[in-house]
């Protein structure tokens, strides 16, 4: 075994490749550094191998997730025994035998929680991102950039993968490249048109299953925002009287006096006459072909053929059977052994998920998923949501959104199939998490050593020829509303303190016209003030969250105040919040440039000239203690002054008089 002596201390091979490669003065420093490492999945079982193998003396692991059956072919701190578990808790205890010398500390929480606030991200020398949810991402981006904590980015997809080292000030944040929205989809394809096997799967996995299993909702909003959308007001009414008749189905499915076959309620209800109350709205079969409902019995006794008729624009004529993703031959019925096809849709064969199904298999499977799901609540399951790795909502999800393709001549889809598109599965390849990782430690050694020039964003891709691709780091955007920002931090009891004293008090007492936002929700601005005298705790304002003070004159940066509480050994008579020191300073913006309007013409003009309308303004108007309306109160100093600029006079009263030469408009 290779040794080493520094310091006169003899060091065996664990730490002696380590030094020779980084230099005893990193390593040392890596012995105290403080990472957190967020996410305990397929990158973050690698890249905390990485970490504790490097040396990093004190690791924070969060990740929320426990284990499941999936993650093992390439999480492999995990084992079978583990399931259910927290990844953050097993992970730290399988990987802590690597290196008896750091110290980890698991935490089984969520990210978001208020508890992890700027003081609390403050506190580590680096920040690791192994994270595949986009929301928790961008926090945790936000935090890194108001606390100045280095972070590093990642992500894979496939053979895909890309390392970013992100620093405040130095390199373009997380956000400042903007970021693809998520797919959605209209109300009334999803639920009454649907064209494509996604529109059948989310409708499988985002309505049918919660209206049957979940939570007692009537979908009442999301179709009152459907009708505000402009969808077709026919079709909602038709939904509406659709959600009150599932209640009987939910009751059905939850009582043990049940003596029917309360899945072959459930099949009649949804993929007959639901279909056929929509064929009574022949409008909206027009322009498309009107869907099949289906036959429970004749499914079963393999005799149901799904005829689509061969114009599209209309129900009659001509039709043309249609093969629904035969199964050993049989088109559209029954395999020859039942027994055989329900032991393989119910065993454990390795190629089951990836097996294309008849539609007596589909059949079978919803007839089987439904009755396990019922008798779950029977035994005392308040609710039942989707999870890619519960067979039972799985099964239930691939069988209803086929049966829902049969009806609607779509292709149908595989169990894997399934899961991929309900469970949003990224592919993952253990090889590529491995390689990422490895990047991901280069890039943290680069900012701990302050080798800036040295950073790179790198990409790994399929290309044999160039696998590894790097670029150097880009400035941040100017326009970004994340990093761009002043950030500064306020420790203060919620409970006591108002909004006007803690925006009075980062202003540093002057008087600016500003608007106060938390999130997307505003809370001030110039012309409403009255939340300025209400606690913060009453708006729902506290510890973790961010204040955003935007200046109305656009004369300054805007400032971000993260809110912390007091210290334990803050007296309980002290002041109710303790502002920074230095008071934050934004920097001043750049005038934008705006064309002066041309002089206005000193003759008047003509009466049928062309007047433009000006909109009066949608913001409440103050009034005096006597409840009455000023003019001068309508608009702030700073839009008064803005519709000046663009030639605009705006009077106090009706007995004012300008010595000019204008135009009145009443």
């Amino acid at each position: 075994m290779a040794t080493s002596t520094i310091n006169g201390a003899r060091k065996t091979s664990r730490s002696a490749h380590a030094q020779a490669i980084l230099g005893p003065e990193l390593c040392r420093r890596l012995s105290e550094t403080k990472v957190l490492l967020v996410g305990a999945g397929g990158i973050g079982c690698e890249l905390l191998k990485n970490i504790v193998l490097t040396g990093f003396g004190h690791i924070t692991l969060l990740d929320l997730d426990t284990i499941d059956l999936s993650n093992l072919n390439r999480q492999f701190l995990f084992k079978k025994k583990d399931i259910k578990h927290s990844k953050a808790m097993v992970a730290a205890q399988t990987a802590g035998a690597f290196n008896p010398n750091v110290n980890i500390y698991p935490i089984h929480a969520n990210i978001k929680e208020a508890q992890f606030d700027i003081e609390w991200f403050s506190g580590f020398d680096i920040v690791l991102n192994a994270l595949d949810n986009l929301d928790a991402r961008r926090h945790v981006n936000k935090m890194c950039m108001a606390a100045g904590v280095p972070l590093v980015e990642s992500g894979t997809a496939g053979y895909l993968g890309q390392v970013q080292p992100l620093l405040k000030d130095r390199t373009e944040c997380f956000d400042c490249v903007p970021k693809p929205t998520p797919t959605t989809f209209p109300v009334c394809t999803i639920r009454s048109t649907p064209s494509q096997p996604i529109h059948c799967i989310v409708w499988a996995k985002s309505y049918l299953l919660p209206q049957l299993f979940g939570e007692d909702e009537d979908g009442t909003d999301e179709l009152d925002e459907a009708e505000k959308q402009g969808e077709n007001a026919e079709e909602i009414a038709a939904l509406r009287k659709e959600a009150l008749a599932y209640k009987a189905v939910r009751s059905a499915l939850r009582s043990a006096q049940t003596t029917e076959d309360v899945a072959e309620r459930v099949f009649k209800k949804v993929f007959h006459s639901d279909i056929l109350n929509l064929l009574s709205m022949s409008d909206m079969w027009r322009s498309r072909a009107a869907p099949t409902p289906l036959d429970f019995h004749a499914i079963q006794e393999g005799r149901f053929v799904i005829q689509r008729p061969s114009n599209s624009s209309t129900t009659t004529g001509s039709a043309q059977v249609i093969h629904f993703q035969p199964a050993n031959g049989h088109v559209n019925g029954k395999t020859p052994s039942t027994s055989s096809t329900s032991s393989s849709l119910n065993g454990v064969s390795g190629l089951r998920d990836q097996r294309a199904l008849s539609l007596h298999d589909i059949l079978e499977l919803f007839v089987s998923s439904t009755n396990r799901l019922a008798e779950r609540l029977r035994k005392g399951e308040d609710t039942i949501s989707f999870d890619k790795d519960d067979d039972d909502t799985l099964d239930f999800v691939t069988a209803a959104a086929n049966l829902r393709s049969a009806a609607y001549y779509i292709d149908s889809k595989t169990r894997w199939e399934v899961k991929e598109m309900a469970g949003n599965i990224i592919p993952a390849i253990a090889t590529t998490n491995a390689i990422i990782s490895g990047l991901i430690v280069l890039q943290a050694v680069h900012l701990l050593r302050k080798s800036y020039a040295q950073l790179r964003n790198v990409h790994v891709q399929f290309k044999p020829t160039n696998p590894l691709s790097t670029s150097t780091m880009c400035a941040p955007n100017p326009k970004c509303g994340v990093c761009r920002d002043t950030y500064t931090k306020v420790l203060c009891d919620p409970a006591r303190v108002t909004l006007g004293e803690l925006v009075d008090g980062v202003l540093g007492g002057e008087k600016r016209e500003v608007s106060v936002y938390e999130d997307k929700r505003i809370l001030s601005d110039p012309d409403w003030d009255d939340n300025l005298d209400r606690t913060l705790e009453s708006l729902n304002v506290g510890r973790g969250k961010f204040m955003t003070i935007v200046d109305e004159d656009e004369e300054w940066g805007t400032i971000v105040v993260a809110l912390s509480i007091l210290p334990p050994n803050h007296p309980s008579d002290g002041p109710a919040y303790i502002l920074p020191s230095p008071l934050p300073s934004p920097p001043r913006l750049e005038k934008r440039v705006s064309t002066p309007p041309p002089a206005p013409s000193r003759k008047r003009s003509a009466p049928d000239d062309e007047i433009a309308e000006v909109e009066p303004s949608a913001k409440r108007a103050k009034t005096d203690t006597n409840g009455t309306t000023t003019i001068s109160d309508i608009a702030s100093p700073s839009k008064r002054r803005r519709l000046e600029e663009d030639g605009l006079l705006l009077l106090s009263g009706k007995d004012d008089k300008i010595d000019d030469d204008v135009i009145e408009i009443d």
